[in-house]
């Protein structure tokens, strides 16, 4: 296996792409394995992390990486997202992390 293109995804994102390539062949155990627990775990849908991740990209300060991150764990509350974005948590501004808490919840 060769690595064509390397890109950091969503869970969401992950899930579709095993479901898509479950139904092109059969997978190896390692895949199949991460395809159950993909579809057991991940309750949001590749359509709603791809709108989550256009509205949080307009927040300038935020990595790829940590939209990511924001979009896989869905944090509740400000405790919840100091915990997820760790040292980049205090370069938010108070309406940024409410801005991120109502696109989680919405």
């Amino acid at each position: 296996m060769n690595i064509i293109k390397q890109d950091v995804i969503t869970d969401a994102e992950a899930k579709k792409i095993m479901e898509e390539r479950s139904e092109l062949e059969d997978m190896k155990f390692e895949q199949e394995n991460a395809n159950i627990s993909l579809n057991k775990f991940i309750k949001i849908s590749d359509v709603e992390s791809e709108e989550m991740k256009k509205k949080l990209f307009k927040i300038s300060k935020l990595k790829d990486v940590d939209i990511v991150t924001i979009i896989n764990f869905l944090p509740k509350d400000k405790d919840d997202l100091r915990a997820i974005l760790h040292k980049n948590f205090n370069s938010l501004t108070e309406d940024e992390c409410n801005l991120i808490l109502e696109t989680v919840k919405n």
